[in-house]
């Protein structure tokens, strides 16, 4: 859960620009922590930009970018993304890595994304630890980090205090699984209906997902998922799948693969999981109840698969995101069902 910042304002995230910084990324941690949510009724974060020169050249000279903090805002941060660039040889400005350095030690949250698991690495702060980067630069980075624990298939790893993110496009993965983790549920699916965007891809899913040449006209899932989704309440099997898509169950299992890098029941465990956090979120404190809305049965099943999928029970989990009514007013509960 994102604690407060010193000043006991919102949680303060920092972006560090540096020298060649690619600006997709940066757009994406903009668009993820820094815009105002009016349709939230409030801003989740403070988010600034600070770097280490009046003027960044960015990737590839397409722009400079001026008008930002110094380094001396980084050390204000709860959370600290670090700068990434194309070039994963060229060694980070000694003033950047000791900013990283100083975060760590006083306990910010640290994220990276796509080659800026090599500025975490090269100040010393991922010795031990699972991360992961871009698939093109995993055996470079083995090489150069041995001592880091890198998981290379995957779209990102949370590490507790650090969170590492893969290619460019898992920055969006990594950024509204922050969301999720220190607002719920129900906050990231709002975010994410504004950036048009997946509300949630595990973090465990593959990097390179296989998109062959279809041998029939239409093979995508979005029909079969957008089915289960309105059904979750209900139970529902991999076999009930594979028989709404026409297909034999290997069939399925093969294009869940291709498309979105997991399995179906991996895929419809996750999609329950989230369901229930909404339900949990939005003031049902009955838990056999979420349990049947989520479609995972008892509430013996919801707690044994919230703790592995989350790390949370459904009691902590409405403890850090439930409804707080407010003092002399009878809680209210939302029926089971659907979260709109």
């Amino acid at each position: 859960m994102a604690q407060e910042s010193s000043q006991g304002d919102r949680h303060r995230i920092v972006l560090v620009v540096d020298e060649n910084s690619n600006p997709f990324e940066l757009g994406c941690a903009t668009e993820i922590f820094g815009l105002p949510r009016p349709e939230l009724g409030r801003d989740l974060y403070d988010f600034r930009l600070c770097s280490p020169s009046p003027r960044t050249l960015m990737r590839d000279g397409f722009f400079t970018m001026t008008g930002v903090a110094g380094l001396e805002a980084a050390e204000t941060a709860d959370t600290l993304i670090v700068p990434n660039r194309p070039d994963a040889d060229a060694p980070r400005q000694p003033a950047v890595l000791e900013v990283i350095r100083r975060a760590h030690a006083r306990g910010t949250r640290l994220i990276s994304f796509c080659t800026g698991t090599f500025t975490l690495a090269e100040a010393g702060v991922l010795a031990g630890r699972r991360a992961t980067t871009h698939w093109q630069w995993a055996d470079v980075f083995r090489a150069r980090f041995p001592e880091v624990r890198l998981e290379p298939d995957v779209l990102f790893v949370d590490d507790g205090d650090i969170l590492t993110a893969a290619g460019s496009a898992a920055a969006l993965d990594l950024g509204l699984h922050v969301v999720r983790r220190d607002h719920g549920a129900e906050i990231a699916n709002v975010v994410s209906r504004r950036l048009v965007f997946a509300a949630h891809r595990d973090g465990g899913q593959r990097q390179f997902v296989e998109r062959p040449v279809p041998d029939m006209p239409d093979e995508s899932l979005a029909p079969v998922l957008a089915w289960a989704q309105q059904h979750l309440d209900t139970p529902i099997t991999v076999t009930d799948l594979a028989a709404r898509a026409a297909v034999s169950p290997a069939t399925l299992h093969r294009r869940f693969q291709a498309q979105l890098g997991t399995t179906p029941l991996s895929w419809l465990t996750g999609e329950r999981v989230t369901l229930a956090c909404r339900l949990i979120e939005l003031g049902e404190s009955r838990l056999d109840l979420v349990a049947r809305g989520s479609g995972l049965g008892t509430a013996a099943n919801l707690r044994a698969v919230m703790r592995r999928e989350i790390g949370l029970t459904p009691s902590a989990y409405r403890q850090r995101f439930g409804l707080r009514p407010e003092p002399g007013t009878p809680s209210r509960r939302r029926p089971v069902g659907h979260p709109g």
